[in-house]
């Protein structure tokens, strides 16, 4: 994929905050702290289009970023350790919800997962409620870098078997190596080229 430009459009807590529904979207949703914002700015080939941080739970609101004004990436606040009150985090599953399920635009929700660890139940059951909202889900393993390749090979099998049945295999990915990009950029093509 060659980037033409990439700009941030707004961000959002409600659905009438959303830009208009006339480009196709992918989300990218996974634990606070995984490399959420590090993937997409990999893959733009920017470094700071999305803030990233050390802290956890930095990013609160739905924020969209239009890729060569022909599709949306959209980033979803974390979930797991943010160190961010309770009041704000119980907005967030409604918020992030209601993006999930009413947004007629979105084409699949690119799930990152930390490749040293194994999905827990949380990450189970995400999987499974995009699932029955007919949504695609692409799993990608951030931080493949910090393993070694047996290492890699031993968590990306339990990872798949922990996912269960999925149409897009796991996509070992490393901001540090830019190891996946490609193959994160063909999902994301093929899911957005479907018509709206």
């Amino acid at each position: 994929m060659i980037i033409h430009s990439a700009k941030f459009v707004t961000s959002a807590t409600k659905p009438s905050q959303y830009p208009p529904a006339e480009l196709p979207e992918i989300a990218f949703a996974g634990r606070s702290n995984v490399g959420k914002s590090s993937l997409i700015n990999t893959l733009v080939n920017r470094k700071r289009l999305v803030r990233t941080s050390r802290t956890p739970g930095r990013t609160q609101l739905i924020n969209f970023f239009s890729i060569n004004d022909r599709f949306m990436l959209v980033d979803l606040p974390g979930y797991g350790y943010a160190k961010v009150p309770d009041r704000v985090r119980k907005k967030w599953r409604p918020m992030i919800e209601a993006y999930l399920t009413r947004r007629e635009v979105l084409k699949g929700v690119v799930l990152l997962l930390d490749t040293r660890r194994v999905p827990d139940e949380r990450e189970r059951l995400f999987v499974a409620w995009l699932g029955r909202h007919g949504q695609p889900v692409i799993p990608v393993l951030t931080k493949s870098d910090k393993l070694s390749k047996s290492s890699q090979n031993r968590q990306y099998r339990q990872i798949m078997d922990t996912l269960g049945v999925n149409p897009f295999a796991p996509i070992l990915f490393s901001a540090k190596t830019r190891r996946g990009r490609k193959a994160v950029w063909e999902v994301i093509e093929n899911l957005t080229r479907q018509q709206l």
